[in-house]
């Protein structure tokens, strides 16, 4: 029987310790908000000044290569970083994207020009990006993309709109997802677009979130003129570059730390309570496991493996247990959700915010019919 996944357990290299040592280094001179609530779920939490400070010490765009920015390291010292970062709570907002998925992109598909033109300011912090997948009828069934792409005379129009586009007010180019063959149906006829933001016919606009955040926007496009090379890869091929993109997007630490801040201040307050103390427990186990799992698909894409049904498995159990940590928390604390301390706002904020988490990279329903497919079940 062939098997259809495998995640085998895995360990970090000897000298992670040394690069452990180095980032800590790093945050104690740009130390974190010390409130747990603004440490929770960071990787949201734009900060231009931050990633510029992390970006000048090189740990941003640490796999790419030197001749674009980069720094050659290898993708489980990336990982390493990347952990250590989301377990400070670090903002890490702005960048994320474009260190996570654009930069990596253009490495595979992009032209020489477009390498040279962004990837040097994105490993700097000096250049973000967000990317244009999800429309009004188009989130989780994707194939449904209506926004398009036509060819005129020395380059491209595009008409349309994005929606649920993660920081876009940031941004200085969006990698978007375009309809460019008219009359083509699903996955045919897509192609990926990089458009700068600053690009007469464009329209943000902010969408605020339940707690009052500025996390997602509304894009629009209305006769934005693009030229030839705004293309990135092979057009019509855009779905197969956006689903080898979403298996990076899936599978990170920061599917299982977006809730660690609360965690960590509950294990902070020294609890005496044996229901507590137990709570603490099973996280702490649920949380290895799931790190386990991480690291393996890590692994698994760092050594040129395309892990898609893996990637699923760890997005889908991890923002199942970011979302059950704050209830189960909540459970056990029986208290006041109004109180004063900052253990109880972490917990209060992450009770509104965290439904959310199912939702971005792929709803539950999508992972687990990837997971099926992958499965032979449909």
């Amino acid at each position: 029987m062939v098997a259809v996944f495998a995640l085998p357990p895995f360990a970090f290299p000897d000298d992670s310790a040394a690069l452990r040592g180095d980032i800590r280094a790093f945050l104690a001179r740009h130390q974190p908000a010390s409130e747990p609530a603004a440490r929770a779920n960071c990787w949201a939490v734009a900060d231009p000044e931050f990633s510029r400070a992390l970006g000048a010490a090189g740990f941003i765009g640490m796999t790419w290569p030197e001749a674009y920015g980069g720094r050659a390291r290898s993708a489980m010292a990336r990982y390493i970083i990347l952990e250590e970062l989301l377990a400070a709570g670090a903002p890490v907002g702005a960048h994320w994207i474009a260190d996570r998925q654009t930069g990596p992109l253009l490495l595979r598909y992009g032209s020489e020009a477009q390498r040279r033109r962004w990837l040097p300011g994105m490993a700097a912090g000096e250049v973000f990006a967000c990317i244009g997948l999800s429309e009004p009828g188009a989130g989780s069934d994707l194939a449904g993309v209506r926004s398009r792409a036509e060819r005129v005379a020395g380059g491209w129009r595009l008409n349309g709109q994005k929606l649920w586009t993660s920081g876009a007010h940031h941004a200085q180019v969006m990698l978007a997802l375009l309809r460019s063959e008219a009359g083509s149906e699903r996955q045919a006829g897509l192609s990926q677009f990089l458009i700068p933001l600053d690009t007469p016919g464009i329209t943000i606009r902010p969408v605020i979130d339940l707690v009052g955040n500025h996390d997602f926007n509304e894009v629009f496009f209305d006769d934005v003129i693009v030229p030839e090379d705004a293309l990135v890869g092979v057009e019509g091929d855009g779905w197969r570059q956006v689903t080898a993109e979403l298996a990076i997007e899936r599978s990170g630490p920061e599917r299982y730390l977006s809730s660690h801040a609360l965690l960590a201040a509950l294990i902070d307050s020294a609890p005496q309570d044996p229901a507590v103390v137990r709570v603490i427990g099973e996280l702490v186990a649920e949380l290895w496991t799931l790190r386990q799992m991480s690291m393996a698909t890590a692994a698994k894409l760092a050594g040129g493996e395309d892990p898609v049904v893996e990637a699923a498995i760890v997005k889908d159990l991890g923002n199942s247990f970011e979302q059950r940590l704050p209830q189960a928390i909540q459970a056990v604390l029986a208290a006041d959700l109004d109180g004063a301390t900052p253990l109880l706002r972490c917990l209060a904020r992450l009770l509104l915010v965290s439904p959310s988490f199912s939702l971005r990279g792929g709803t539950r329903e999508v992972l687990r019919g990837i997971i099926a497919r992958g499965m032979g079940l449909r």
